[in-house]
């Protein structure tokens, strides 16, 4: 049965209402609402309503820019209450949304939680081209590399992205995540998939755990 303070988290970025998304947050946080609930079933399944809302062109990009502002805001709030159990170890991480697409929300949203979980972040972007992953990659010696992608045209830059890196900085781990993503795709190119934030910091740490 669904929460009606998470509910209302949801409708709130949806209709692109800060006040609200803002007081419905406050709310979780006051009756202790974990906070992967809040991200994964309030904020991550909002913005994914708002995404399909721009694709379908019943959003343009103000509203897709004015939800991004809210998340923004929604992470700030959120950063205190992030913690991640069993950090044992951090590392280096490099992110990006790959070329052709300016997408960030669901990167900063990572990004945010990564730094949570004693991660040193490098952030690239938005529209990051294969080379300048692989050599942000290499000169910072990252552990990890996250590669964000929303739109679907955008998928043979990701492969690209992700060839590039394997030639590059061989052994370098490539996490993938966005709306064009899934689990069959990262496993064909040979990358980790997360299918949301909080999914990709937990899987974060454990690929530092076995480092």
């Amino acid at each position: 049965m669904s929460n009606p303070v998470i509910e209302s988290i949801t409708n709130s970025l949806v209709e692109i209402d800060l006040e609200g998304t803002i007081r419905g947050i406050q709310q979780a946080l006051e009756k202790s609402i974990p906070i992967n609930e809040i991200i994964r079933d309030g904020l991550t399944k909002g913005m994914e309503i708002v995404g399909t809302k721009f694709e379908n062109g019943e959003y343009f990009l103000a509203e897709l820019i004015s939800a991004g502002a809210i998340m923004e805001e929604a992470s700030a709030l959120l950063d205190p209450h992030i913690k991640v159990e069993s950090v044992t170890s951090s590392g280096i991480i490099v992110a990006g949304t790959v070329q052709g697409d300016l997408h960030d929300i669901g990167k900063n949203i990572l990004i945010s939680m990564l730094k949570s979980a004693a991660f040193k972040i490098v952030d690239l972007g938005v529209d990051v081209k294969p080379e300048e992953f692989v050599e942000e990659t290499k000169k910072v010696e990252a552990d990890i590399v996250c590669i964000s992608a929303l739109l679907s045209v955008v998928v043979p830059e990701l492969e690209e992205t992700v060839r590039a890196l394997k030639q590059g900085v061989p052994g370098v781990k490539i996490l993938i995540g966005g709306r064009c993503v899934d689990e069959k795709m990262a496993e064909r190119i040979g990358a980790f998939y997360a299918k949301d934030a909080w999914v990709g910091t937990k899987l974060a740490v454990e690929l530092m755990k076995k480092k």
